[in-house]
């Protein structure tokens, strides 16, 4: 039986039940195999741009049996994978920014049937600036704590639709949402990196770039106070 880290069940959890998943950078393919060994995914694609984890991937699909349910691909994001493959696309253990890039190589992501599952390792931010931006809907978002370390994941849908959020949206996302401290806890490092630029604008920065950053980071710490 595979048992999953904190972060990547926070990950699973958000897994429609019967969908094909492609997990992008799979290292080990751990999630994806856990997912059909639960009956959570009816087929998986486990996606890495590198041999060696793909290498470490392969023992873990003969280990448990299940090469017929899961296809192992070298593939640098989604550049090598069909969209019809795939309904949920989960991707893990990269920063926000890399994820976003290569989100927007994937024009037929645009796509309300399909779904993504992100769980950016930093600068969230960024990511959710591209979803909202290119009319994909935060669906909801978790936290967690493993290994003594915080975790936060969100599940997105492409709907088309403009909208309007401001801009400390995009560093609190639906996290705000969240029950769980973990979430708190990650709300505030992402304050605390703010008021790293807005001190390191006041000595180096120009008065509208100062201007701006203060304003953002008034807004995130009254939504923070406001949880």
């Amino acid at each position: 039986m595979i048992k999953l880290s904190e972060r990547m069940m926070m990950a699973a959890n958000m897994v429609r039940h019967g969908s094909r998943i492609a997990d992008i950078g799979t290292d080990h393919a751990y999630l994806p195999a856990y997912l059909i060994e639960k009956g959570i995914a009816s087929e998986a694609l486990a996606c890495d741009v590198r041999r060696g984890p793909l290498s470490n991937a392969q023992k873990t699909v003969e280990l448990f049996g299940i090469q017929d349910k899961i296809t192992l691909r070298l593939s640098d994001g989604f550049d090598e994978i069909e969209p019809f493959e795939a309904d949920d696309f989960i991707m893990c253990g990269m920063g926000g920014t890399l994820m976003a890039e290569l989100v927007s190589r994937a024009y037929w992501l645009k796509d309300p049937s399909k779904k993504l599952i992100l769980q950016p390792q930093s600068h969230s931010e960024d990511i959710r600036k591209f979803l909202v931006e290119n009319g994909f809907a935060i669906l909801c978002e978790d936290a967690c704590t493993d290994d003594g370390k915080l975790y936060s994941a969100l599940s997105a849908q492409y709907t088309g639709e403009k909208q309007d959020v401001d801009e400390a949206y995009y560093y609190c996302g639906k996290l705000i949402e969240c029950e769980k401290p973990e979430a708190k806890q990650i709300l505030l490092k992402a304050l605390e990196r703010l008021k790293i630029k807005l001190d390191a604008a006041k000595d180096h920065g120009t008065h509208e770039e100062y201007q701006k950053l203060e304003l953002l980071t008034e807004k995130l710490e009254a939504v923070i106070n406001g949880k």
